[in-house]
């Protein structure tokens, strides 16, 4: 066994099943344990389109999608791809080739620091210096890209790495992410916020489409009966048939949803994050923040602004702990 055959046994230990990217010399012992894998090798025409959809493939799965460049030239290619993942929380694992680090036969040819070039976009950035340390490097990077906020995770594999033989080690066995929860006092604060709202309204931003999310919203949307929008990145969040839903809200006025928001006295912001396109112009004066999803100060925009970050975790735990309120609580919401 190899050491490349040893990333191809830990990547199927995470259930991966597909893999995106352009071979290359320094990346050529992947691929042929690859062909001898049960994962499917798509190659694309560039590696900047099998990043983007390694990173899309994690967004609408929860699962990292994984792609596969050589050095140099094909990784730098993956920092795009790598900045979209990071901005919209997508899980995602970049492979990429290098020289080798114990011989060179080619001296630096092509060699850039790509470990470096990905630190800031990615959560982490690893090169792999052994085959001993794979199962456990994969793992973590698994691991790491899907924990909130999730996000893309580099790992460098060295061609004399792949090629170096390596004893049978055991692999690491995945395991559940744990997910945040909202602080009790928190939930309460926001429930007593939409229970005094007379014209309340629900925001789904990008971080609300995720697809454990999907049940807990629609229900939320469904008992509260609070007419709800979503930004550009949101739509999908929540199954049509609830007869509430209001439209796309972008970065306009005047129209017929931005005439809504302007009226409203609440906005319940779920999923919503700063790094996505405002759905309308924000600051003070607006209505307040409601608090269902997180117990930490805002930031990111001033007091009495419309919006405000949430983590689609505590939306999820916050959805559900809300609906399933008091009857009286329900009725006093959906009397709103």
């Amino acid at each position: 066994m190899k050491g490349s055959d040893l990333l191809i046994s830990a990547l199927e230990n995470e259930g991966v099943e597909r893999i995106f990217g352009v071979p290359g010399e320094e990346n050529l012992d992947v691929v042929e344990s690859l062909r001898r894998s049960n994962i499917k090798l798509i190659v694309t025409r560039h590696e900047q389109a099998a990043s983007f959809i390694a990173a899309t493939q994690g967004r609408l799965t929860g699962r990292p999608g994984v792609c596969l460049a050589t050095l140099g030239p094909g990784a730098l290619n993956l920092t795009t791809g790598a900045a979209y993942a990071l901005l919209g929380g997508m899980p995602m694992i970049m492979i990429t080739g290098q020289k080798g680090i114990l011989s060179r036969k080619q001296g630096r040819f092509q060699v850039v620091d790509i470990v470096s070039t990905m630190a800031p976009l990615t959560k982490l950035a690893r090169q792999i210096v052994s085959p001993a340390t794979i199962p456990t490097t994969v793992r973590e990077a698994f691991r790491l890209a899907q924990q909130e906020r999730p996000g893309p995770v580099h790992l460098e594999l060295p061609e004399d790495i792949a090629a170096e033989e390596a004893s049978e080690i055991p692999l690491v066995k995945p395991h559940a992410i744990d997910i945040p929860v909202a602080d009790p006092v928190a939930l309460d604060r926001a429930a007593n916020l939409i229970l005094k709202a007379e014209r309340p309204l629900i925001m789904l931003g990008a971080a609300a489409s995720r697809p454990r999310l999907a049940d807990q919203l629609s229900d939320f949307v469904r008992r509260v009966r609070i007419p709800f929008f979503n930004t550009q990145m949101g739509k999908g969040s929540v199954t049509g048939g609830s007869g509430l839903y209001m439209g796309t809200a972008a970065l306009s006025e005047r129209d017929y949803v931005h005439r809504a928001i302007d009226r409203a006295d609440l906005i319940i912001a779920i999923g919503h994050a700063a790094v996505e396109k405002p759905p309308f112009i924000m600051g003070p004066g607006g209505p307040p923040n409601s608090s269902a999803t997180s117990a930490r100060a805002l930031s990111s925009w001033p007091t009495g602004s419309r919006a405000s970050y949430r983590t689609p975790a505590h939306c999820c735990h916050s959805a559900r702990a809300f609906s399933h309120t008091s009857p009286s609580a329900r009725r006093s919401a959906a009397s709103h």
